[in-house]
């Protein structure tokens, strides 16, 4: 079975398209792998998108 995923998209520094992808390991870890730069630019909007991921994320990593 495939790992939950979400990715959020968001900007770099210099207002290219990148995103931000949340993931859920087996052992119930939660990955937040940021775009090449290590940096990312967001709205509120996108923020809540963040949060909104994070938030399902916690909840799959959570399960047995």
């Amino acid at each position: 079975m495939a790992e939950p995923r979400w990715d959020v998209q968001c900007h770099d520094p210099f207002g290219r398209d990148r995103a931000l992808t949340v993931i859920v390991e087996r052992g119930g870890k939660v990955v937040l792998v940021p775009p090449p730069g290590a940096s990312a630019v967001l709205s509120g909007q996108q923020i809540r998108r963040l949060r909104q991921a994070l938030d399902q994320a916690a909840g799959r990593a959570s399960e047995p």
